[in-house]
C-alpha cells in the first residue's frame, strides 16, 4: 500500500518570525536558512510528499538564482498577502493530504475550512533538527 499523496505548505514568514534570531535584520537570509533546511528536509520525506514553501515580503529576495533547491520542494512567491496566497494553494491543491505550517490563528481557520491540517512553527523547526 502506498503512501497518500501529501503536501505540506509552509507559512515562511510565521515560521521565521517564530524564533528570535536575528532574522528582522536580513530577511531575505533567514529565508535562505529555512529553505536550505527544507531542502534537506524533503530528503528524509517519504517520495509521496512535497513541500511548498510561500515566500512575501521582504524575504522574497532569497529567490535569486542561488536559494537552495530540492526535487519536491516548490517556492511560491506571494505578490501580495502571504496568507490569501496559502488558501490559494491549499484550494487549488489535488493531493490528498494537506498540512499548513503556520501559528496565525485566523489562517489555520482559512484553511481547516478547505479540509486542511495544521501544524505549528516548532513542530517544522523540530522536524528540521
Amino acid at each position: 500500500m502506498s503512501d497518500p499523496r501529501q503536501v505540506i505548505v509552509v507559512d515562511a514568514a510565521n515560521v521565521i518570525g517564530a524564533k528570535a534570531d536575528g532574522w528582522w535584520r536580513d530577511r531575505a537570509g533567514a529565508a535562505r536558512r529555512l529553505l536550505a533546511g527544507i531542502a534537506e528536509w524533503t530528503t528524509r520525506l517519504p517520495e509521496s510528499t512535497e513541500v511548498a514553501v510561500v515566500l512575501e515580503g521582504a524575504a522574497k529576495a532569497a529567490v535569486d538564482g542561488t536559494e537552495p533547491s530540492a526535487p519536491r520542494m516548490t517556492v511560491i512567491l506571494a505578490e501580495r498577502s502571504g496568507d490569501d496566497k496559502i488558501v490559494d494553494v491549499v484550494g487549488t491543491s489535488e493531493h490528498e493530504r494537506i498540512t499548513v505550517v503556520t501559528a496565525d490563528r485566523e489562517l489555520r481557520r482559512r484553511v481547516t475550512v478547505l479540509g486542511a491540517d495544521t501544524a505549528g512553527p516548532a513542530w517544522l523547526r523540530h522536524e528540521l533538527e
